[in-house]
């Protein structure tokens, strides 16, 4: 992205390696003082009309809440979320990663407020990381319940088909934060859909041309060799008097009988 390069060779520097981790122990801090009861984890979601009252901090505490989850799965959860994290920022690099995460945050930020009075929360930018992680790692396997084995691309097309139910069934605001979530990955991964789509297409006609360039024939007519590859349209029979020999339409009942 010609963009991206030009803003990292002019912000590259002011990039925060390792963003992943932070977020990651705020979440892991808000939900040990929830879950002691030091914390109303409420008062750390992102309610707009609330904070035009006053409460500005939930625009910077939202992106901490962490997942709603038992003691044990919370440390999972927060795990598979810092080795996603990891990976897209080696593969990106920190400063786009950085961009990645403060773009999703923006939209779900902007959209919260056209819907004041409803509470948004970070699931969506979330989703968007698992997202971005299955287009880029689509093999990595995960271990469901430590022992069943399946492809993060297979739940990633689950997540794919929740994003569509909450836009079916959720209202506006919903609806619009999943919109958000997905405009986040297609601004990253979109020409990338784009060109396979188009190079997908191309090898499908080339295939469907070398196929139909090296089928050998079914059906030859012994007396004009025509075959169901030059003549698609014309009918075939097969003679009892030559030992099955095959014969064009033309020819079934104009020819000498011969043996094969």
């Amino acid at each position: 992205m010609a963009l991206l390069d030009k803003l990292e060779r002019s912000f590259g520097r002011y990039a925060i390696p390792n963003v992943t981790l932070y977020i990651v122990i705020g979440q892991a801090f808000m939900y040990l003082f929830s879950y002691s009861g030091r914390l109303d984890i409420t008062r750390a979601l992102l309610v707009p009309n609330l904070v035009l009252a006053g409460e500005w901090w939930r625009v910077l505490t939202f992106p901490f809440i962490p997942p709603s989850a038992s003691l044990f799965f919370i440390f999972f959860a927060l795990y598979v979320f810092y080795m996603m994290g990891g990976a897209l920022e080696g593969r990106w690099g920190a400063f786009r990663y950085n961009v990645f995460l403060l773009t999703g945050y923006v939209l779900t930020v902007a959209v919260s407020f056209l819907f004041p009075y409803h509470a948004a929360s970070n699931v969506f930018v979330g989703g968007s990381v698992f997202l971005a992680f299955a287009a880029l790692y689509p093999d990595f396997q995960f271990y469901i319940f430590f022992i069943l084995p399946v492809k993060v691309k297979w739940l990633a097309l689950l997540a794919w088909i929740g994003y569509g139910i909450s836009f079916i069934s959720g209202d506006w605001s919903t609806r619009l934060l999943v919109v958000a979530s997905i405009s986040n990955f297609l601004l990253f991964f979109g020409n990338d859909i784009w060109w396979k789509m188009k190079t997908g297409k191309k090898k499908m006609a080339e295939q469907a041309r070398s196929l139909s360039g090296t089928r050998e024939a079914f059906h030859r007519c012994a007396s004009c060799a025509k075959t169901d590859l030059t003549h698609p349209d014309m009918e075939f029979r097969y003679c009892p008097d030559c030992g099955g020999l095959g014969y064009c339409r033309d020819h079934i009942d104009n020819h000498e009988h011969r043996k094969k």
